[in-house]
């Protein structure tokens, strides 16, 4: 069954203009880095809800925004491009980066006037790229002074998203993080509470724990689990669930690459075996891709840890850790069990041809209840007359809220869900003459005391009498439909 226009608008509506809440949206995210050998164009985008472009620089000068001529491009066209594939997916631009200069946004956090130079730049370039949000990665700040100064960036940051969103007919941008696996082991701690009330949610980088250039023995590089050590992600998680941050804020990073050690003794080769430095390539790190290539090209057989939860290999002197589908299918299955909000991977290049260490996570993903959308599954099944007719008769009953979807949150909005419902219903009025021009439209939206008129019958009422509502309790839900293993109900009063 197809919806018709003015259905689709009702309903598109009234979801993308509000948030949704963090705790009903699993995430399943990715970082795509600019200088990857994979094109836009070739990420397999459904397999994500979230895309993330990396990374746009900061002007030691301006403290505005940079991105380089190489890069404008393939930024520009970022967000469309992954949305031929995945026109649901949200696109976020990463603003820093591994190889940052650190001194420079030192400096722009420290004054007032950089901050505003930065902040505006940031929500300026994200608006004229089509990007929905922003991503902070600035993992290098270690001073207690850089995190206050961060703080105060992540207060200001968020007034003015939420009066840019109030004073534009967007959606308000996503604001969120990248940040070390435990706010804690380092010399100052993350400023949880400034995250807690500004951030949407931030990315734990879960991995990099270990190299081969820094030990002289193997290691699980992204340990899940490591019982003589607080270097791991179990450690990480709960320092940050119990520093005060919730689950629900927290997304579990999946490396989809390895690194490569050179074994003292090829016949000791168990986890923390002795090493001398990197093995492969320069730095020892491989991409997954390359990695099961080379070990296809050698015949080599993939060994399991459970214990630390990491797959290796050996070929020759060579030592390689790596995350295979079971390691995915466990952390993943790990971020359920902890409540946190999803996974994002580093980076979406670096999967294979087949795109198996994505499919797996997204895979995992289809087993978590929380994901399945019984509003939109039930919307999509209801005859088109039906959906607006049931929107139409809740909102002249003062029952409006029971036509959303839960998940929806407008609590930082200046357009408020029932009044939204009112909006959306002048655009679906029996009577064209008696619908609003689009500038009409955005004022009603951009000014929260502008007059919204009262809506009068939709177009696909079948009552001749607009005024003859009567809305079906709980007590009568009618008609069940079965679509897989989860039935609906026609008319669902909450």
């Amino acid at each position: 069954m197809a919806l018709t226009i003015p259905t689709l608008f009702l309903l598109l509506f009234l979801s993308s203009k509000l948030p949704c809440s963090t705790a009903q949206t699993w995430i399943k995210s990715g970082y795509w880095f600019s200088g990857s050998e994979l094109p836009v164009t070739d990420i397999n985008s459904p397999l994500f809800t979230h895309l993330i472009c990396a990374f746009a620089g900061l002007n030691s000068s301006t403290y505005q925004l940079s991105i380089s001529s190489l890069d404008a491009q393939s930024f520009s066209t970022f967000s469309p491009t992954v949305k031929q594939k995945n026109p649901t997916v949200t696109t976020l631009l990463s603003i820093g980066g591994g190889s940052v200069n650190s001194s420079t946004f030192s400096s722009m956090v420290s004054q007032s006037g950089f901050r505003k130079s930065f902040i505006e730049s940031s929500m300026k370039t994200a608006r004229s790229y089509g990007f929905n949000g922003l991503d902070f990665c600035w993992v290098s700040a270690n001073t207690s002074s850089e995190m206050t100064n961060m703080a105060t960036l992540f207060d200001e940051w968020r007034l003015a998203i939420e009066s840019e969103s109030a004073n534009s007919s967007g959606s308000r941008l996503i604001l969120t993080m990248a940040v070390k696996f435990s706010p804690d082991r380092y010399n100052a701690s993350f400023p949880i509470e400034s995250i807690k009330k500004n951030l949407d949610w931030v990315h734990v980088i879960a991995y990099d724990y270990y190299k081969p250039s820094w030990w002289n023995y193997t290691a699980a590089f992204a340990a899940l689990y490591d019982p003589g050590s607080e270097v791991s992600t179990e450690y990480g998680i709960n320092a940050w669930i119990d520093g005060g941050l919730s689950a629900n804020k927290l997304v579990l990073g999946l490396p989809f690459y390895g690194y490569a050690w050179t074994l003292v003794n090829p016949n000791d080769s168990a986890v923390g075996a002795p090493a001398k430095g990197t093995a492969i390539t320069t730095y020892g790190s491989m991409s997954y891709k390359d990695l099961k290539a080379y070990m296809q090209r050698y015949g080599a057989v993939s060994e399991y840890n459970a214990t630390y939860v990491v797959n290796y290999c050996v070929i020759g002197s060579s030592w390689i850790a790596y995350d295979d589908v079971e390691v995915v299918k466990i952390k993943v299955a790990y971020a359920k069990k902890m409540n946190l909000l999803g996974y994002f991977v580093w980076q979406v290049p670096y999967d294979d041809e087949n795109w198996v260490l994505s499919s797996q996570a997204a895979q995992e993903d289809e087993k978590n209840p929380r994901n399945k959308r019984h509003f939109l599954l039930l919307v999509i099944l209801l005859p088109t007359a039906a959906t607006v007719t049931l929107a139409y008769d809740l909102w002249k009953c003062g029952k409006g809220m029971e036509f959303m979807d839960p998940s929806l949150d407008d609590t930082n909005s200046s357009c408020k869900l029932v009044r939204c419902m009112r909006i959306a219903l002048l655009c679906v009025q029996e009577n064209p003459a008696n619908r609003p021009s689009m500038l009409e439209l955005s004022s009603m939206l951009k000014n929260e005391t502008a007059m919204v008129n009262t809506p009068k019958r939709p177009a696909f009422s079948t009552r001749s009498d607009e005024d003859e509502v009567q809305v079906q309790e709980s007590t009568s839900q009618q008609e069940i439909w079965s679509v897989g293993d989860v039935s609906f109900t026609q008319i669902v009063a909450r």
